[in-house]
């Protein structure tokens, strides 16, 4: 099978590692990437590890005929984009913005979006045209969680705590980005009220087939470049034994997601499409910790591995390990 792929906003950090991957993988071609404040400057301009790699140049004119059209648009943008542009119905469209992953806003001009996380909704993915992609944070809490809603385990209060790095927050500078403020920092923010808390609740609810307790999040900017570590806390009474059965059944035919029986650390996931978790026990308090690349199985790594299912290819084509732009 060969797959002709559209980028819309390829000069931004998703779009870099979609172009990084797509050009590696064995069944995609790039057709075009789209950059409105680039237009006409080769790839390599912006993503300079791509200097050798392809000589492609960014586009501000483009057609729609391709098989699949990813949208690396900021939030809210994406939808604009959708109400600006008649994209033929056969071209499925993966939206790695916010726009379209909650129930109730998950349909425009006719298209409806399903969620695309594999290990939750792999089956509707594949049936899917249209797919929004999971937030990078709630990639990671969900992959944490979503094995124990399933058993009907979430049953107090969530107390979880994340340290991303500086590529979450997007390429467009702000002062909390800035190499000077960054380097030897950290710092809280959005405190029990970061945006990726609803589609969270709305997948571990669908797991549970009920309402679950409230999750409380503090997220964190941490002195690195790409990565998110995630700690969740809560009561459980079963043996550490039973709860690491339940993960492994849960993610048997996950080919990213991986428990691990040892501590994990941020190194073991960077530049990978893998999540991996580990789980403790102190008496009743049960520990969740999981790891992703915030890129890659929080972003643009998991939109290929949706394309992936789509189009009846192996889950993993093209997500091998690989080397990226930093």
């Amino acid at each position: 099978m060969h797959i002709k792929t559209g980028i819309i906003g390829g000069a931004g950090y998703t779009g870099g590692e979609l172009i990084r991957i797509l050009l590696r993988h064995p069944q995609a071609e790039i057709a075009f990437a789209h950059s409105k404040s680039n237009a006409g400057k080769p790839l390599y301009a912006v993503h300079g590890d791509l200097l050798g790699e392809t000589d492609l140049h960014f586009a501000q004119d483009f057609s729609f005929d391709v098989d699949v059209l990813f949208l690396c648009a900021g939030h809210h943008e994406a939808k604009a984009f959708l109400q600006t542009h008649a994209v033929p119905e056969r071209t499925r469209i993966i939206d790695l913005s916010q726009d379209f992953r909650l129930k109730g806003h998950a349909s425009i001009e006719g298209r409806t979006f399903v969620y695309g996380l594999p290990e939750l909704h792999r089956t509707a993915i594949q049936a899917a045209q249209n797919i929004a992609n999971p937030g990078c944070f709630a990639t990671a809490i969900q992959l944490g969680l979503l094995p124990l809603a399933h058993a009907g385990l979430l049953q107090h209060e969530v107390h979880t705590t994340g340290i991303t790095g500086s590529t979450g927050a997007g390429q467009a500078f702000s002062a909390s980005s800035h190499f000077s403020w960054r380097a030897n920092n950290v710092q809280a923010y959005k405190t029990l009220t970061h945006q990726h808390m609803h589609e969270i609740r709305q997948s571990l609810e669908q797991a549970a087939g009920t309402s679950v307790p409230d999750i409380h999040f503090v997220p964190w900017r941490g002195d690195l470049t790409r990565g998110i570590y995630i700690s969740s806390v809560l009561d459980c009474a079963l043996p550490i034994k039973e709860v690491n059965t339940i993960y492994r059944a849960y993610y048997q035919d996950a080919p990213f997601t991986h428990l691990s029986d040892a501590m994990i650390d941020l190194k073991q996931v960077v530049n990978t499409n893998k999540c991996i978790i580990h789980a403790e026990k102190h008496g009743r308090k049960l520990v969740v910790h999981s790891a992703i690349d915030n890129l890659l199985k929080g972003a643009s790594g998991q939109a290929v591995q949706n394309m992936n299912l789509v189009f009846g290819l192996e889950e993993s084509a093209g997500l091998g390990l690989k080397a990226t732009g930093f």
